[in-house]
């Protein structure tokens, strides 16, 4: 098989072993290239098993390559949703649109990290195929949301301070309460408006009581970071204290702070934790109000807190705004 025969995106016509036989003949150049870029890359044959798994793709998802490969994209493993939480593996997947249409697609979703959370990433899908034309198989490219990476950088910078939640690494309350004091400063001077989210974990006492506190811990870092991934890189999200979490969301209205609570809900939602073969899902409840002119930093969390038990009263996982 000609090298350029790679390279143009075409292989041998009618072969089922295509990606077995382009990846042994080709294996220590193409796994030293491939495993050197920055964005996670994996190949999937026509009935979405996965043939390979790149050094980044284990980076940004937390699954190892002896992990993910043999395996097929909807084995509880990537399980990638929409911004609003619907699942894409079954019905709308984007791989499986590409391999069918054979045009490639992008798209902006949220696949399952090892660790329970959901991950933003930008999908680059492309078919591959044969000297016939025919497409036999698909490949993948994917990378970290540019939002997200800011978030983060935001916590390195937290590291070196007294603002950091030890367990979750989120901004802390000491660090909550002062930027919701700036948000209120500036609304005052400014006018310039935001929202407040108080979220609560529903039933998390029973975690605790099942599983033991270290499961609990690890439920906590789930959200966390469900939460961090999930946000606008200038909003803020902190631990409150338990398993009680606030973001301060600058530049909204009741609308878009709905809709960005109903994106944490759903995301949380949409998320588990694995745990000695038990998938642990949890459920979250918010209060959502927007900044007022009299509102102190006890006001505004309080009102808040009130909302969100209101949805706690309704049924949980939901979202009041008030």
């Amino acid at each position: 098989m000609p090298d350029a025969a790679v390279f143009n995106g075409r292989f041998l016509p009618g072969s089922r072993l295509l990606f077995e036989v382009f990846l042994k003949k080709n294996l220590y150049f193409y796994k030293a290239l491939l495993d050197n870029l920055y964005d996670g890359v994996y190949f999937m044959d026509l009935d979405r098993k996965i043939l390979y798994w790149n050094r980044a793709a284990e980076r940004i998802t937390g699954y190892t390559r002896s992990e993910v490969e043999g395996s097929h994209c909807w084995d509880n493993i990537l399980m990638h949703v929409d911004m609003d939480g619907k699942s894409l593996c079954e019905e709308v997947c984007p791989a499986s649109k590409t391999m069918q249409s054979g045009v490639p697609c992008e798209a902006e979703v949220f696949l399952h990290h090892r660790n329970g959370y959901r991950v933003p990433v930008r999908v680059r899908i492309t078919p591959i195929h044969d000297d016939s034309g025919a497409v036999v198989g698909g490949l993948e490219v994917f990378s970290d949301n540019s939002e997200k990476i800011a978030s983060l950088s935001m916590i390195e910078d937290l590291k070196e301070k007294a603002f950091q939640d030890p367990l979750t690494g989120l901004p802390n309350r000491r660090f909550l309460e002062r930027f919701i004091l700036s948000r209120l400063d500036e609304m005052g001077r400014y006018s310039w408006g935001f929202g407040l989210l108080f979220i609560d974990i529903d039933h998390f006492k029973q975690i605790n009581d099942r599983y033991g506190h270290g499961v609990g811990d690890e439920a906590l870092k789930m959200v966390a970071n469900s939460l961090l991934h999930s946000s606008r890189s200038f909003d803020t999200v902190g631990r409150w204290g338990g398993e009680e979490f606030v973001a301060a969301l600058i530049n909204v209205d009741s609308e878009s702070l709905r809709r960005i609570a109903e994106r944490y809900r759903a995301m949380i939602e949409s998320s588990q934790l694995n745990v000695d073969g038990h998938s642990i899902k949890l459920t979250v409840s918010l209060g959502a109000t927007i900044g007022r002119v009299n509102d102190t930093i006890m006001s505004i969390v309080k009102r808040a807190d009130r909302l969100m038990y209101r949805s706690k009263q309704v049924g949980r996982n939901c979202v009041t705004l008030g």
